[in-house]
């Protein structure tokens, strides 16, 4: 690949880049949009024509927000989720990655294969059987139902991501580690996983970004809003204040930062996860 690149002519190089450029402009008009929306009056938001830059910009619109509605209940909510389920999800998929991986057990490739076949069952058609049966338990409007699926190896990808990457690792530090009397859970814990440090950040970014988006699942099993996670949060908030875009543009952009905080302080760790998954089979 760096051959490749590196044979690429300056001309070539430059358009390459511009198209990049132009390509990222066009899809962060909507993220300029939210945040321009944010800054405005409510007569500025209206304006004909377009109001891009509003001056002076309204910051008293993020104060506001939290005044209108119990944000703060909402963000502790999302974060009490969103690590409660990240925990379970990364651990399960530690688990289960390493049995398929390291473990030689009946019909281990077939549960594999059939493991994988159910990524292409879509979601809605258990989602009824599956609210039934939290019903049928009595965990309906509270969290349990979005936490406890995650601690059982629920995201098949995850679980693909980790055996892959377990692969990859030498058999003659696991054979050494067998040898000192070391059983495969101490293995997992004290080899395994710090060699496979990219492949569970990449797990992590990624369960952080889906618990913390999260909308279907509050909006199925929650009906206390004091339950409520930031997603149902925005969708409450923007059903009061209709009236009002400038204010739900804020509270989406308040919504968004930690996502973004994470894209840009763990991008490195997380192109590294993909790239170095699947070397060896």
């Amino acid at each position: 690949m760096m051959a490749e690149s590196s044979k690429k002519s300056p001309v070539e190089r430059l358009i390459i880049w511009t198209l990049l450029i132009l390509l990222g402009f066009v899809f962060l008009i909507p993220f300029f949009i939210t945040v321009g929306d944010s800054l405005k009056t409510f007569r500025q938001v209206f304006a004909q024509p377009r109001i891009w830059i509003p001056i002076p910009p309204q910051w008293h619109n993020y104060v506001d927000i939290f005044l209108v509605l119990p944000f703060f209940t909402f963000f502790k909510n999302t974060l009490m989720i969103t690590a409660l389920a990240l925990f379970g999800q990364i651990c399960s998929a530690c688990l289960v990655g390493y049995s398929f991986a390291r473990l030689r057990w009946p019909f281990r490739d077939t549960c594999f294969v059939i493991l994988l076949s159910t990524m292409m069952l879509p979601g809605q058609v258990t989602m009824i059987p599956i609210f039934l049966l939290f019903n049928k338990l009595g965990w309906v409007n509270t969290w349990l139902p979005i936490i406890v699926p995650a601690y059982f190896g629920v995201n098949v990808f995850n679980v693909f991501l980790m055996r892959q990457f377990f692969k990859t690792i030498p058999y003659s530090l696991e054979e050494a580690a067998l040898i000192d009397g070391a059983g495969h859970l101490r293995i997992l814990t004290t080899i395994m996983i710090p060699l496979a440090k990219p492949a569970v950040l990449t797990i992590g970014i990624l369960g952080f970004v889906h618990w913390w988006n999260d909308f279907m699942g509050p909006l199925i099993y929650l009906s206390d809003h004091t339950k409520y996670p930031i997603s149902l949060g925005i969708k409450m908030f923007s059903d009061s204040q209709l009236s009002n875009p400038h204010y739900i543009m804020a509270a989406s952009f308040v919504a968004i930062l930690p996502v973004l905080f994470l894209f840009f302080s763990a991008q490195k760790y997380f192109v590294k996860g993909i790239a170095l998954t699947g070397q060896k089979d």
